[in-house]
Formats: C-alpha cells, sequence, structure tokens
C-alpha cells in the first residue's frame, strides 16, 4: 500500500484530509476548511512544501510531548502531527512527511 492523502468531510460539514503512510499510520492531518476546493488545494501546498525543511515548525506541548506542523510559504498552518513521546519520534515523524507526502495519490472519501 503506498502512502495517500485522505479527502473526507468533517463531522461539521467542513472538510479535511490525513496523509497516511504506506501502513496506514496517520502522519499529518490538515485544518478545516470551508469549500472542498480549499482542502484540495491545501493537499497541493502539502506536496509542494513538504520538502522543504524551513516549513516544519517543531513544537513541545504543555505536557513534554512533541509535535510539528507544516506551514505554507503564506505562513499558514497547513498540517500537524500527531503527539510524539520522544524528539526523535518527531523527527522521524517530519521524515515520513517529506518521503511520503510529495508522489502521494489522493482519495476522495467525501
Amino acid at each position: 500500500m503506498a502512502a495517500k492523502f485522505e479527502l473526507k468531510k468533517s463531522r461539521n460539514g467542513q472538510y479535511l484530509f490525513n496523509l497516511k503512510a504506506a501502513n496506514g499510520e496517520v502522519i499529518l492531518t490538515s485544518e478545516t476548511y470551508h469549500e472542498k476546493g480549499s482542502a484540495e488545494k491545501g493537499i497541493v501546498s502539502v506536496k509542494a512544501n513538504a520538502a522543504n525543511d524551513k516549513r516544519y515548525e517543531r513544537k513541545v506541548a504543555k505536557n513534554g510531548q512533541t509535535y510539528f506542523t507544516l506551514i505554507a510559504a503564506n505562513t499558514l498552518v497547513i498540517g500537524m502531527s500527531e503527539m510524539y513521546k520522544s524528539v526523535s519520534g518527531r523527527n522521524n515523524g517530519i521524515a515520513s512527511v517529506k518521503k511520503n507526502a510529495p508522489g502521494a495519490r489522493v482519495v476522495d472519501l467525501t
């Protein structure tokens, strides 16, 4: 199974996507969008920005867990990772997005 973006509708009627690695694990979740077309543009933006290390903000939550956000050229957040127990886990997550996002197919579940 190859990496993929799953585009779906949330409970409140907005749109979002998840980038899933080949093993099915979610490695990036988008913000929510009012329009499906905006979510599709978000996927294009993830693909375009994934390889650029400067687009990742490495963060630490109040509980000490680490995570990252992926930032578009316009400085808006286009995706956020899960929480990781370690910095190395977070760094592996970033490496996975860099590797998987550019060639990932889009599965429309809307």
